[in-house]
């Protein structure tokens, strides 16, 4: 098989019943659909095996999330390439084809990702992704078409071929042999940042991320946890303070964490004077958790080496955002970007 097409499912039999049937006769002829249940608590899977009987179904033996959920389907499945693929994600056309085109230009191409739209609002980019992911020295991710909370517009502004320092998980195709030699996902993570933290050590092993916009899908976006969630911002918060800790090279250590901590406390202030005392909570039980795991981090640290990497915002994308309004990716200083 050359592409394997794995869309991870956790009571998700309504995201099926809308998107599979598209998704299934897009498939070019030399790709397969795979479903990897995460031990799905609804009849996700008697929908499946009534109504889909050709397709493979991996069933998890737990909810072990994102992160987890995939490492054990994908330790189970040979394909050359993988297309890790949400359960809320419709497809349109030929959607897979121009990013396998795109790999086969360069080995060096370990993970692309399509362009990502909005499924209500198809003229916007969607949060996850857009067309192609980076991120600021002190670590906060924006995109191509979003940056915080601001959407754009899609008018073809972002349309070539280009490298980025992440791309989405929402829908990540990757070569597999990279996805194994990295270790995959990190289980610890659970949800949230996983696949930016992926991409950095793909990048630290010298591979390109890249965007593919040529491919289109289309996102609903919160299928799992609402977009607005305290459980969304105590993993975002913890995850990204492991990922800088996991990544970072040691001489930026110090500097980063120091700016990180204030970064982090202005944050929840922030939402407690918004009225978001669970958020509040959040970001203190973020970094409890973070300290937590301080230890288990620097043994990953030791495991691979660290190397300065292309597509990073050598500046604070939150000062720039918020003090100089600076709300879409065309108006960052093009000579900021590594």
């Amino acid at each position: 098989m050359k592409t394997a097409v794995v869309i991870l499912n956790w009571n998700g039999k309504k995201f099926l019943e809308n998107f599979l049937p598209g998704i299934n006769t897009s498939l070019p002829a030399d790709a397969a659909l795979i479903i990897a249940d995460n031990a799905s608590t609804d009849d996700s899977v008697e929908f499946l095996k009534q109504n889909y009987p050709q397709v493979r179904i991996i069933i998890n033996s737990e909810n072990g999330g994102f992160a987890k959920g995939y490492n054990d389907a994908l330790s189970r499945i040979e394909a050359q390439y993988f297309v890790l693929l949400n359960s809320d994600i419709e497809v349109r056309g030929k959607w897979i084809e121009p990013v396998i085109s795109l790999f086969e230009t360069n080995t060096e191409i370990a993970a692309i990702q399509p362009k990502i739209l909005s499924y209500h609002e198809p003229e916007k980019f969607e949060y996850a992704g857009a067309s192609g992911g980076f991120i600021d020295t002190f670590g906060y991710p924006f995109c191509r078409g979003r940056i915080f909370q601001h959407l754009e517009n899609d008018n073809n502004q972002y349309n070539d071929n280009t490298e980025v320092f992440w791309a989405t998980g929402a829908c990540l195709f990757i070569r597999s042999d990279i996805y194994k030699k990295v270790g995959g996902l990190d289980n610890d993570f659970f949800a949230h940042m996983e696949e930016i933290d992926l991409c950095w050590r793909i990048k630290n092993l010298g591979y390109k991320i890249m965007v593919c916009p040529e491919s289109e899908v289309f996102h609903v976006g919160g299928g799992t946890l609402p977009k607005k969630s305290w459980k969304k911002t105590y993993l975002n918060m913890r995850n990204n303070n492991i990922m800088l800790l996991k990544n970072l090279p040691k001489r930026y250590l110090i500097p980063i964490f120091f700016s990180r901590f204030i970064l982090d406390w202005v944050a929840a202030f922030k939402f407690l004077f918004d009225g978001g005392w669970m958020d509040f909570g959040a970001v203190i039980r973020a970094q409890f958790s973070f300290i937590k795991s301080i230890p288990k981090t620097i043994q990953k640290r030791h495991q691979y080496k660290r190397r300065p990497v292309s597509c990073v915002y050598k500046g604070n994308i939150v000062l720039e955002y918020f003090l100089l309004r600076r709300t879409t990716f065309e108006k960052l200083n093009s000579k900021k970007f590594s």
